[in-house]
């Protein structure tokens, strides 16, 4: 399914996301979202927003990477991660799309994470180390020359 890994899957523009979220009826324009970058802690950063909101009684969408045990950890909502059926649901969906478009994983978890937060959510926070995001609010911090080493 996966047909581009490593060096190969990255791509210096939102082409595939673009094309995937439209594909679904852009669910990104439909949440409020909060993208984290930085070299370290953007995990610590995005659960400590998730909680805030949360408190505030706002339901919240995280989307995190890795995960540990079990892909779903990527994607929760107030801490309940999406169902199976949910995943496999949005990979037969999209799948016309993935053998057209050959997505990476990050490209389709994205999409799946946009998904499932704008049918069960108001806001999400967001982390990964792309530094690209669709989204309302961003907080970016401090970040390494590590994050360009590959790019150049």
């Amino acid at each position: 399914m996966f047909s581009r890994v490593g060096t190969a899957a990255y791509k210096k523009d939102l082409g595939n996301i673009k094309a995937l979220c439209e594909a679904i009826g852009n669910p990104q324009e439909k949440i409020k979202c909060v993208h984290i970058a930085g070299t370290n802690g953007k995990g610590s950063v995005s659960h400590m927003i998730a909680s805030v909101l949360q408190a505030a009684n706002y339901t919240t969408g995280l989307y995190t990477s890795p995960h540990l045990k079990d892909f779903r950890e990527r994607i929760r909502i107030d801490g309940n991660m999406c169902s199976e059926e949910f995943v496999i649901d949005f990979i037969e969906k999209i799948k016309p799309q993935i053998d057209l478009l050959q997505p990476s994983f990050f490209e389709i978890t994205v999409a799946m994470a946009f998904d499932f937060f704008a049918k069960n959510s108001g806001y999400c926070c967001h982390r990964n180390r792309s530094g690209r995001a669709f989204g309302q609010y961003k907080y970016h911090y401090t970040i390494g020359f590590s994050h360009h080493a590959n790019r150049f």
